[in-house]
């Protein structure tokens, strides 16, 4: 799957494993590290379904978006960037359809 980052600064902080160490620590680091590896090596969103993280739709005001467990309560948050969003009969989101994602934030949003 294509990885896209909304910023530079959080691009170049997910591409650091020093960055990421001083920011999160070395335990939250390695799962970021960990996230984005199984995104990058997936073909589909859907994939993503199988795998730890458990990658699930937000709600809310967070509508669009993503999120995968990282660790505690820090969460990736991504949204899909194919366009147009591939979407189903119901209008929800075709996670079989989904071949690239933009990431937005690493945060505790709880």
């Amino acid at each position: 799957m294509d990885v896209d980052f909304e910023a530079k600064k959080l691009g170049d902080l997910c591409n650091s494993e020093k960055a990421l160490i001083a920011t999160f620590g070395k335990n939250v680091a390695k799962k970021v590290g960990r996230r984005l590896q199984d995104l990058l090596s997936q073909e589909r969103l859907e994939d993503m379904r199988h795998l730890p993280g458990n990658c699930h739709e937000l709600k809310g005001n967070r509508a669009g978006q993503l999120a995968l467990e990282v660790s505690g309560s820090h969460r990736l948050v991504f949204r899909p960037s194919d366009d147009p969003l591939p979407t189903k009969p119901d209008g929800g989101l075709d996670w079989k359809q989904v071949e690239g994602v933009t990431i937005l934030a690493i945060e505790d949003y709880h």
